[in-house]
Order: structure tokens, then sequence, then C-alpha cells
């Protein structure tokens, strides 16, 4: 294990030199890396919210409004079941904390329930397991011919798990897209997400874009009946009075669409923000998907020169004039947006619509100062390991500890390359694993240079000794680092947040005192025992 080939040490030299260079970046200011040539790593590793600062949201899923969604739905399978299955109703209606259904005829309620029951109660949970549930319950009424349809609390509490887990998802594609990765976006309890925006000092701007449900939708315009005509009488069957947004409302109060979209939200592929080339103002153009441009184009193919609507969360933001079928596929929204709300909400459509409204129950921002004295306690905190860290292991092994510090520096360089390089974003928790793995490097060498006192005191020589020593203190140090990558690994797989965080410092720590301790510091002892057998008229003897 001693003898090293020119590639192998070729290899290791160019790796610390290019681990140096990936580092490099993290002890210089943004001013310097700018001057610097662009074929030189400019990449700085990112500091957290508890480093730098930044913006902290904690937002509340809005119960009442998925129970009134859930509510809608069900009375609407309700409704097609009974149809499709011949039955007879008079009202279909939501009361209480569920749907009542009234039938025309008593005597068909067993009839009812048992379609109802195909389309309206699904089960939740493992059946395997024992954990099976119902996510909605069927009772009779108090009158005759009366079925009662309510959502047991097992289906509201796996409902709020999707919401929570498509919001996280959702919110994440929303505040990546503003320039950044280093977010936190985490559940918290039932019905919380925590959001952190590093480096952000005024919430406002991350409140305008997740706070928006942004669904998007496409509707007839009913050709003949106006708004104030449809609000003195009633609307036609199937048409519904949607107010205009804020934007479009000095132009016109609302409009009399048809409820049931011509094409949604869902069928949104990508949005952009652009300028209109004949105005130059701020647009947004859209592209659908093959479903969603199939049922685009057949509907403006039949309804050339009429108007259609563009609704943004239930408020009309443009009602265009169909000039030709658009059977591409795309198209564009026009109104009075400036570059920033186009921008915005081109971010929303991207990132597909929230499942229900987000309200804010916390908010507040960390100052920089904060951030700025934790790095000092930091730095302090691990200036002083460090010092006595070296002090010792010096005091201990003589030269040999030597090499173990140098191999130590290489360690803690490759850890801050690794970080810059895959953009890890540090937090105090990833500095206190930096720290830790400080610590296990020299406990390698340490079992290393015992083990060759080992070796000495049983007679070996001196060769032999740290031959054995390097060879034999290798397996005990990949199974002690085995288990703690493994902890490691389940950290950041079922943790979130500061958790992740140390993970992966923890991770990339491993990987590297590994390396700095078995591969480095050996190429160093092995130099010097090159240099000790060269010297004419001198013994070896191990410095430890």
């Amino acid at each position: 294990m001693l003898h090293f080939e020119r590639w192998k040490i070729i290899a290791i030299i160019s790796t610390i030199f290019v681990g140096f260079l990936f580092a490099l970046p993290n002890f210089v200011s943004k001013e310097t890396l700018a001057s610097w040539p662009d074929f030189l790593p400019k990449r700085q590793m990112p500091l957290g919210l508890d480093l730098q600062g930044g913006a902290h949201l904690l937002l509340a899923l809005d119960e009442k409004e998925l129970r009134k969604d859930w509510l809608n739905n069900i009375s609407g399978d309700a409704r097609k079941t009974l149809r499709e299955g011949k039955i007879g109703f008079s009202a279909i209606g939501i009361q209480g904390d569920g749907v009542q259904v009234r039938l025309v005829k008593p005597e068909d309620t067993d009839k009812a329930i048992a379609e109802l029951k195909k389309t309206v109660v699904h089960p939740i949970g493992n059946a395997i397991l024992g954990t099976s549930r119902n996510d909605s319950e069927l009772e009779r009424g108090t009158e005759p011919g009366v079925i009662l349809i309510k959502p047991t609390d097992y289906g509201l509490q796996e409902r709020l798990g999707h919401a929570a887990a498509a919001s996280i998802e959702t919110i994440n594609r929303r505040v990546n897209a503003l320039g950044t990765a280093e977010s936190t976006v985490v559940q918290q309890g039932r019905d919380r997400i925590l959001v952190q925006y590093p480096g952000l000092s005024d919430t406002k701007q991350l409140k305008e874009l997740i706070g928006k449900t942004a669904k998007l939708t496409f509707h007839d315009v009913h050709p003949t009946i106006s708004v104030e005509e449809a609000k003195r009488t009633r609307p036609p069957a199937g048409y519904r009075v949607y107010d205009a947004s804020e934007d479009d409302r000095a132009f016109q109060s609302g409009y009399v669409l048809l409820e049931n979209p011509v094409v949604q939200g869902d069928d949104l592929v990508d949005a952009q923000p652009a300028f209109d080339h004949r105005t130059n103002a701020p647009i947004i153009t859209f592209r659908f998907n093959q479903s969603g441009a199939r049922k685009f184009g057949d509907f403006t193919k039949t309804h050339v020169n009429k108007p259609f609507a563009i609704l943004l969360d239930d408020k009309v933001i443009s009602a265009p004039i169909i000039n030709e079928a658009i059977l591409g596929g795309s198209g564009q929204i026009s109104g009075n947006f400036s570059v920033e709300t186009a921008n915005n909400l081109a971010i929303q459509l991207r990132s597909g619509a929230l499942p229900t409204k987000l309200t804010i129950a916390e908010e507040r921002t960390v100052g920089p100062s904060l951030g700025a004295d934790s790095i000092e306690a930091g730095k302090l905190a691990g200036l002083i390991g460090l010092g006595a860290t070296i002090l010792l292991t010096i005091y201990a092994y003589g030269t040999f500890g030597v090499y173990a510090v140098l191999g130590l520096f290489v360690h803690g360089i490759l850890v801050l390359a690794l970080m810059s390089m895959i953009g890890t974003t540090l937090t105090l928790p990833g500095i206190a694993g930096f720290v830790l793995t400080i610590a296990m490097a020299v406990d390698a060498n340490v079992l290393i240079y015992e083990r060759m006192r080992e070796e000495l005191r049983g007679g070996r020589t001196p060769i032999a000794a740290i031959e054995n020593g390097f060879q034999r203190a290798f397996v005990t140090i990949i199974d002690s680092q085995l288990t703690t990558l493994a902890a490691a690994v389940i950290m950041f797989w079922l943790g979130s947040g500061p958790i992740r965080g140390f993970a992966v410092t923890l991770t990339l720590g491993i990987l590297t005192s590994v390396f700095a301790a078995v591969t480095v510091t050996r190429l160093l002892v092995a130099l010097w025992l090159k240099n000790a057998k060269a010297g004419k008229g001198r013994s070896i003897a191990v410095p430890i």
C-alpha cells in the first residue's frame, strides 16, 4: 500500500488542485470574482437563511375551502351517477357538512345508495395493513327518499395531506423561478407550510408570488345576454356571471360565461412573459399540450369573430375576439400588465394552480446582522476546535501528526469545493456537520497511527508496521464511516430543511475524510519513507 505509481501521484495532486480552485471563490469577495478570467471557477457556496438573513413565511391551508371544493365535487359526481343510472332526483345540494340528495321516488333509495357507493365513496389507506378506511359515508335521511353523503375525518386528513404535498411542489416551482435554489419549503404539522427564502429583505414579492392560486380557464361568452340582464333575472342554465379583474373593470363590470370551461389550465405546458410586436405592451404567451390544443382549436374554429374569456382565479382578465381559428395550440394573453406582473403571472401559470387558498399565519424577516453574528460565532468555534485538534495531533504523533494535519486541510478544501460545485446551501447545522467531519477525519488517522504503534510493539519492522497500519486500519475506518453514512442518508431522506443541510455536509465530509486520511496521508508517509530510505547511514525510525 506504500507504493504509488507516478500516475496515481499526479491524479491525487490534480484532485487537490482542482478542489483548491473550486473552494477559492469562497474566500474572496464578489467584486474580486468579477475580475477573474472566465475559465476559473466563480461559484460561491450559498448561505442559508440563518446565516445571511431573508424572508420567513408560515402558510396555512384553507381547510374550509378544501372541504367546500370536495363537497362540490361530490355533488357533481352524485348528479352524474344518478343521471346515468336513470334515477330521478329533485335536488342535490350542500347541507351543513355534507351533501343531501333528495330522490323523486323514495322506493329508489336502495338502488341510489348502491350506485352512489361506486362513485362517491372511495377507500383510502392500506387494506393489507388494516388501515383501510372510506373517505366518505352514506346515510339515510330522516325523511323518505333523502340520502346524506358525509366526508369522514380520514378522508379530510387524506385530502389535506395531498393538498399540502401539491402546494409544496407548486410553491417550490414558483419560488425557485425567482432565481434561487436555496429556498426551503417544508410541511409543518397538519395544515401548515413553512417557506424560507434567503437573501430577500422584503416578503411582499414572495407573498404575491405564492399567495395566488393562479387557476387559468378559458370560457365561452354568452352571445346575447348582458351582465345587467342576467343579474336582473337569472343567468341561463349552465351559465354564470363572472366578475372582471381589477385591471379590466374599467371597461366592463363582468361577463356571462359558460360555467364549464372549454380548456383548463391543467392543459397548459408553458407560459412566458413577452412583448406585443405591434404595441410593445407586456403580454403573456402560452402553449397547450396535445389535448388542450385540440380542444382549443375545435372551439376557435367554430367561434370565429366571437369573444371568449380568459379567467384567472374565476376573474376575467381578458375577453378577446377570435379573429381566426387557432390550431397551433398556442396564443397570447394581453391586458393592462406591467413587466413585473406579466413575469409573476407567467411563473404562476407555469407552476400550476395551488389546490386551495393559502393564508399567512406568520410572517417575518431575519436580518443579515443575525446571520453575520452566527457566521462569526461559527468561525470562532471552528478556529478554536481546529487549533486544538492541530496541537493535540502534532503533540501525540510528531511528524506523522503534521501529515495528518495536512490531510485535514485537504479534507476541508475538498468539502468546500464539493459544496460549491453542487450548490449546497451552508447553514448553521451544516457548519456543525462540517466540524464533526473534521473530528472524523482525525479519528481515521488516530486509528491508523495507533495500529502502527501496536505493530511496532509486536516486533514488526518500521516498514511493515506502516504497511500494516494502513492496511488493517482501513477496514475499520470503512466500517465506521459506512454506519455514519447510512445515518446521514436516512436523515437526508426523511428530514427536511436544516436536517438535510446537516446530512449533506456530513455525507460529503465522510467521502473526503476517507480520501484525506487514507490516500493523502498515506502518500505523504510514503514520500517520507522513500526519503528516509535514501538517506545514507540512517536507520529508519517511525516518528510516532
